[in-house]
Formats: structure tokens, sequence, C-alpha cells
């Protein structure tokens, strides 16, 4: 008899003749946080164990919390002994020591050859706690609740269920390439498509030195905070001020956010193919600023056919800062430097931004060769530690 972890998977029950791949992929996930850790994991279609040093649990469950395609985490009692008397004598031990006026046992015997059916587990296992506690048996709304899972190798008991992030086990749905900025919004899309089971790569465009270096360390520590979910994240940065700066003095001022966010997209197609991500994803929300009016999104779409994922696009701002609050970006984001969007802003942004008049505008200069050299010379930044390397 010992305390081990068990976790459930949720979603990942859906997934039918994919399953098995979804929960390798999670094993390994599991594996790659945990390496500080002296761990056992075992595992099949409906539940998944692991085993590890008593002094390691707390530690162990802190970590698997942010670990999307986990729907529950429970610290458990296992026992290789399924007799009824030894259930009784664990789930007494258990409970004896606890404070509650009500109390329900359910039982789940996913071992159909087991003798005892579930609810007449839950009658004999509740007769023996009413005998030696003090209380009564309340199936509807109980302070207490004793669950009991026998399985072939094994009895499992527990209390407490643990939420989990849900989602899928990252790299499951292939590589995306985020569009990170030091704003609120874009970390919360990068966090809501991991969740899907996207691994990220991050791209952030910088305009030095109309930008600081402390809007680009901003991005590293949003990007690190985004590593506690991600798995092999990587930091590139574009150089991003020739251009921004031929868009200021060469083309109408009024265009000049779109025109700018068109060039991102040119670059972000090149960055994603070259990095084999399979979907560009960005934090814009339907109408929240002139960019994201529907005309300027088709407007700034114009320039790729990639796949362009964009999981704020219903989302109101209170919804947006709530979710960065829980994933502790909010602080980060609100640090007052600006990034590259902010810094040559005009008086009169257009918000239904014509396509014949952006092609006229983009032919009276030649980006190609800017646009080559920001990609030729991206810079990968460590998520680990503060150094950079030549792509």
């Amino acid at each position: 008899m010992k305390r081990i972890i068990l976790i459930k998977y949720g979603e990942l029950t859906t997934k039918k003749d994919n399953r098995g791949f979804f929960i390798k992929t999670l094993r390994k996930n599991i594996l790659n946080k945990l390496t500080d850790f002296n761990i056992e994991i075992k595992d099949d279609y409906y539940r998944m164990f692991i085993y590890c040093d008593e002094d390691d649990i707390n530690k162990i469950v802190s970590i698997l919390k942010s670990i999307f395609g986990i729907h529950e985490i429970v610290i458990c009692i296992s026992s290789t002994d399924t007799s009824v008397d030894n259930i009784k004598n664990i789930s007494l031990d258990i409970m004896k020591n606890k404070t509650f006026k009500t109390f329900k046992v359910e039982t789940n015997r996913s071992d159909k050859s087991y003798p005892i059916k579930s609810m007449e587990m839950n009658n004999i296992i509740g007769g023996h706690i009413l005998k030696n506690i003090n209380c009564k048996v309340d199936v509807h709304n109980p302070d207490y609740l004793l669950n009991i899972e026998i399985r072939c190798e094994g009895v499992y008991i527990y209390e407490n269920r643990i939420k989990g992030l849900g989602g899928y086990p990252v790299s499951t749905l292939g590589r995306g390439l985020l569009m990170l900025s030091g704003g609120i919004d874009s970390p919360v899309a990068g966090y809501l498509t991991i969740k899907r089971g996207v691994e990220l790569y991050y791209l952030y465009f910088e305009s030095r030195p109309h930008t600081s270096i402390e809007a680009r360390n901003k991005v590293i520590t949003l990007a690190r905070k985004l590593e506690k979910y991600n798995s092999n994240g990587k930091l590139l940065v574009v150089n991003f001020t020739k251009i921004q700066e031929a868009i200021y003095k060469n083309l109408d001022p009024d265009y000049l956010i779109t025109i700018m966010r068109r060039m991102m997209y040119r670059i972000a197609e090149k960055v994603a193919k070259k990095n084999k991500c399979l979907a560009i994803v960005n934090g814009e929300s339907v109408g929240q600023v002139a960019s994201q009016t529907l005309s300027s999104i088709l407007s700034v779409n114009d320039v790729t056919n990639f796949p362009i994922l964009r999981p704020l696009c219903s989302f109101d701002k209170l919804d947006i800062i709530d979710i960065s609050k829980k994933i502790d970006t909010y602080e980060t984001s609100i640090l007052p430097y600006e990034d590259c969007c902010t810094v040559f802003v005009p008086k009169h942004p257009v918000i239904n931004p014509n396509l014949k008049h952006i092609y006229h505008e983009e032919s009276l200069y030649d980006f190609s060769e800017l646009l080559d050299e920001a990609v030729n010379n991206i810079e990968v930044v460590s998520l680990k530690e503060v150094k950079s390397d030549l792509l």
C-alpha cells in the first residue's frame, strides 16, 4: 500500500483509434517536465499512474497542473489487495481524521470480473464508515466524497480531485508560429493554441532604436512564461526597422498600420515555412482596434494563403485580461515599453482600408530586398538564458 499519482485523460478519450498516439505524447511531455525526479509511469487507455518518492508528490502535482492533456490529477492510495476487508481498512484510515457531517462513496469497478458490483461496494464501505464515524450519508450534496477504483491490478482509493488544464498534449497537432507582441492579447492567444495541442515558436518584430531593449526583454519574459505550457519553443526576432521606416517615409500615413501588418504577414509566412510551422497564430479580437475590423483583417490577410489562427476573435477584453492573469502574463504585458506597432501610429488610421489603394501604395516602393534581408537575419533568442545566435 502506497501513495501514487493517478491521471485521468478527459478529452483524449474521444480520440478512438488515435488515442494511443495522444497518450504516448502526453507520457513523453510529462517525462520531459519531470526530468529532475525519480519516477516510473504506467498507462493504459483509461488512466496513467505516476510512481515516485513520497516527498516529491506535491512538487510533481504542481508541475502536472501546467501540462495540457490532463483532465484530473488525484493522489491516491494503491494496493494490490482488493479484498473487501482491505478496502474497508484503507477507507476508514483515510476518513477517520477528516472533518465532515455527510459523505458519499463512489465506486468504479473497471474490472468486471470482480465479484462485488459498484453499488454493493458503495453500501458495504458506507456501512463500515457509519459504524465507526459519527456521520450521515448524503448522495446528492455530501461534505466528503470517497472514490474507489477497482482494477485488474489492484484498488485505488482517493478523496480530492485536482482539476487539470484539459486540452490536448503539446505537439499532437503540429507546430504553429505565434506573432508575439508585448501586449496582453498575443500571450493569451498562444496559451489557448497550446491547449489545442499545438507546439509554438514565437515571432517578435522589433524596430530598434525606436523600440527599446526593455521591450525585447519584456517579450522574452512573456515567451518564457508560455514555455511553462509549451515545449521546445524558440523566440525568433525580426529586425523590422528598415521596413517600418520605408513605409513611414514613402507611403500614405493613414495606411501605415495596414501596410505594416501586411509586411509582417509576408515575413511570418516565410518564417513559418522555414521552421515547418503549419499555421500562423495572432492575438486579434474582432473590432477591438482599428486594425481588427473585418475589412482590415481581410486587407491584411490578402497577402497570404497560409492558415491564420485567431483564438481570441470572439473574446472581449475583460475575458482576455482574466486569462492573462490566470497564466501570469498580465503584469508583464502592461509594462510601459512600446513595441513596433505603437511607435509610428497615424493620427487617423484607416478603419475600412481599400485594397486597390493598398496595391497602389505598395507599388510605389519595392520592399522585396528589405523583406528578404529581414528574414535572412532573424535572431534566435534562447528562452533558457538571455543570449542569441543567428538563425
